[in-house]
């Protein structure tokens, strides 16, 4: 499957959108992740048949899609809305059409919030390794408990200062470990040699995200908690955060709930109950140091939460399944590609009609 790149004025902005198969076919939208695009999902498509209709596209702030403002304070939903507007948006899907969303990190919260949002269209959710229901750092109980008292979490200020020097420097170099190029091979994928001939293509999308306080990763702000940081109001970080983004009780009670299907690495580093981007658990490695102890900040249990929430989705009347790869990273669609492609065949084959 080959893919076409259009451009789209949708939600007050142009979107760039990667389109694959017929405009008949059976609709499918790949949702993105954090530090990357819609190329990213290229090494999928030349996986999949042509009877799909794939639209993937570049969310604001990454690819080529304008680099429009992040309001943290709406969560994930200045992405939601965007992708949401692309389902109506001429020359992508059919009218009408009811797609299988499958989102990767922080597209699964995307897709997540898709449903909440819209859930009579959306036919089936493929969640890759997706960011837990209630944010990226700063709850500790399975029931999204906050750490702090704030609901904030560190957002922006947990982010790597290099690292988003790096970024903005387009550095495509392998010097160091905070180099972008180290950070796709070490965090993104548990085994580098599967990125093969597509890591330089999947680094320049990694060196397409746009940097500052409206984007990625945002504003910090100073909090009287450990470690001291919380997330702000506007960029890409403090929008992850649980202060923001906690829809699992929304989850839970949308009205229409489609099938589930959950994939994820038992070698992620990024969204994993012992997750080397969570500060509280680099805090009990005695990484960071000053980590008051686990009753007042133990490490976040993204995986045990994201299961918790699921299963209280089944018990509402929705279905889900959890597929774990061993041995994968944080990018099953790259790592393990012939086992996610059949998982999102199996998805889409039950939703043919969607």
């Amino acid at each position: 499957m080959r893919s076409a790149r259009l451009t789209v004025q949708a939600n007050g902005i142009t979107q760039a959108v990667r389109v694959a198969g017929p405009p008949d076919g059976v609709p499918v939208l790949l949702v993105h992740g954090n530090v990357s695009s819609s190329a990213f999902w290229e090494p999928l498509l030349a996986r999949l048949p042509d009877t799909l209709r794939v639209v993937a596209p570049d969310l604001r702030g990454y690819g080529e899609t304008d680099t429009a403002p992040v309001d943290a304070t709406r969560g994930l939903d200045d992405f939601a809305d965007d992708v949401a507007a692309l389902l109506d948006a001429p020359g992508l899907f059919r009218p009408g059409a009811r797609p299988v969303v499958a989102g990767h990190s922080l597209g699964g919260g995307v897709a997540m919030r898709l449903l909440v949002g819209h859930p009579e269209r959306v036919a089936g959710l493929l969640l890759e390794a997706p960011v837990s229901p209630y944010g990226f750092g700063g709850t500790r109980d399975l029931d999204g408990t906050p750490t702090t008292p704030d609901f904030a979490g560190t957002g922006a200020g947990g982010a790597n200062p290099d690292f988003v020097a790096r970024l903005a420097a387009g550095d495509r170099s392998a010097d160091g470990p905070t180099s972008p190029r180290a950070v796709l091979r070490a965090a993104y994928v548990a085994d580098p040699a599967s990125l093969g001939d597509d890591e330089d293509l999947l680094l320049e999308s990694m060196l397409t995200t746009a940097t500052g306080d409206d984007n990625y990763p945002g504003t910090a702000v100073a909090s009287p908690h450990w470690p001291g940081t919380a997330a702000g109001p506007r960029g890409v970080l403090n929008a992850l955060a649980p202060a923001h983004f906690r829809l699992a009780d929304e989850l839970v009670a949308a009205p229409v709930k489609p099938s589930v299907t959950w994939v994820r690495g038992d070698a992620d580093v990024i969204v994993s109950d012992t997750s080397l981007f969570d500060l509280a658990y680099l805090g009990q490695l005695g990484v960071v140091p000053g980590w008051p102890g686990p009753q007042e900040c133990p490490p976040q249990p993204m995986v045990g939460q994201t299961r918790a929430v699921l299963q209280r989705y089944a018990a509402a009347g929705g279905t889900y399944r959890e597929v774990v790869l061993p041995g994968c990273g944080h990018s099953p669609h790259l790592e393990r590609p012939a086992e996610f492609v059949a998982e999102l065949l199996a998805l889409v084959g039950e939703n043919a009609t969607g």
